[in-house]
């Protein structure tokens, strides 16, 4: 097996941080996320010498994660689910159980919606941003995410209005 190259190592360092926080987001499990991650890096390893020369190899990084989740979510393994869950790290009470409620809603929902979410809100993104990595128009976009708000919403009902009170 050859050696990898010094910069895709130090690209994947640097990336694997926030690659991952978007992961479990999208995947909503620790141990799905970590495997997300280094699908991803294993495809942009596959292909360094390409991507290294491309404008912005930390938007195609995010690209392949969104895809790959994706891709993922339509095979038939994906809807196995773990029995046993490892409790996150205790922050102030009030927001725990709001990040929780939120985190659960996010898991009820379809792939895409919780992509555009998780892009768009979770991770602040602009909407050309999650327009490029999700490759939707931003008209496309904004529509997504006016819908899958509404959907997420609708999920939490009474829950999201008596924890943001």
């Amino acid at each position: 097996m050859r050696e990898a190259p010094a910069d895709y190592l130090e690209f994947a360092v640097a990336r694997s941080g926030p690659l991952f926080r978007t992961a479990c987001l999208l995947t909503g499990d620790w141990h799905l996320a970590e495997d997300l991650v280094q699908e991803t890096l294993a495809k942009m390893y596959r292909s360094w010498r390409r991507i290294s020369r491309a404008e912005s190899p930390v938007a195609y990084a995010d690209t392949v994660l969104v895809r790959t989740f994706l891709s993922q979510r339509r095979r038939r393994s994906s809807t196995e689910r773990p029995i046993d869950r490892l409790p996150d790290t205790a922050g102030p009470a009030q927001d725990a159980e709001l990040r929780m409620a939120l985190l659960d809603g996010l898991a009820r929902m379809t792939a895409k919606d919780r992509a555009v979410l998780v892009l768009r809100y979770w991770e602040d993104r602009s909407v050309e941003e999650t327009s490029r990595v999700l490759h939707l128009s931003p008209g496309a976009v904004r529509t997504q995410s006016m819908r899958a708000l509404q959907r997420l919403r609708a999920l939490l009902g009474n829950q999201l209005a008596d924890l943001t009170a």
